[in-house]
Parts: C-alpha cells; structure tokens; sequence
C-alpha cells in the first residue's frame, strides 16, 4: 500500500510540475520596427504624448533618431531623414490600449483625426468578438489600430 500511495505522490507531483515548466523561447522574436520620418520632433511628441510610448536610451545620440518601447523586448525606431510616404491602411501598426473610447475622447481634445476600418471618420469599429478599434495616421501618413484586445 505505501509502495502505490509513493507512486500515485509522484505522479501527481511530476504532473505539477510539468504544468508550471517554461515555454521555450521562440526562435526569433520581434526586436523593432522603424519608421522614416520628416520631423522627429513631431513624431517624438505623437508617439509620446499622443500614443503614450515611453522613450529608450538610443545609441547614436544625433538628433535623428528616438527609441520608444512597444513592448517589453520591442521597440519603434523614428529615423529623421529622407522620406516618402508610401503607407497602407492595410499596413498598419497595432496599439492596445484599456479603453478604446477613452482614447478617442483623448484624440478629439487633440483635433486628431480618426476613422473606423471602412473609412468612416470619427467612427469606431466592434469586431464580431467584440473589441473595438480605432485607425490613425501619425505625422507621416503611417497607418496605426488601436484596440483595445485583452489577448
């Protein structure tokens, strides 16, 4: 009886166990994403006072770049120099913030201009599981979501 009772402790131990062990790291992960811009100065307040990214240490200290993190191992590079607008609504960037509709009532204090996936302005979009979502251009032309999913 002690002999089954030893087992059945370990089982369940070693089944514990293996659902408490780490996912192993994938094999590639998101490091940053870069955006050319024609003032930086606009862009850093857009993506920080707008937006509400934080700013990170850069190493080149130039005056043309900001580093803002995205995530915790992620971040967004604005790059001053030559620029061309070539951006898509259909290629976008994805922000997730608590409330959607508090975001928009920060964008309409800011006289920033919004609009739904249709292109509907000043209208919001409630996919089919329900979050909402929002798409913004930054200073540049660069298309931005901002919903509010919890995954």
């Amino acid at each position: 009886m002690d002999t089954i009772r030893l087992i059945l402790m370990c089982c369940v131990l070693c089944a514990s166990c293996a659902g408490s062990r780490q996912k192993p790291a994938p094999a590639v992960g998101l490091n940053h994403i870069a955006f050319m811009v024609k003032n930086l100065d606009a862009s850093r307040a857009f993506y920080t006072q707008i937006v509400g990214l934080d700013t990170l240490p850069e190493p080149f200290r130039d005056g043309l770049h900001c580093w803002l993190r995205i995530a915790p191992t992620a971040a967004l590079h604005l790059i001053e120099g030559p620029y061309r607008q070539q951006s898509i609504k259909q290629s976008h960037v994805c922000f997730t913030v608590h409330s959607v509709p508090a975001f928009v009532q920060q964008l309409q204090k800011a006289g920033i201009a919004f609009e739904d996936w249709p292109g509907n302005k000043q209208q919001m979009t409630t996919r089919p599981d329900g979050v909402h979502q929002i798409y913004l251009q930054d200073p540049d032309g660069y298309w931005l979501e901002v919903n509010d999913a919890r995954e």
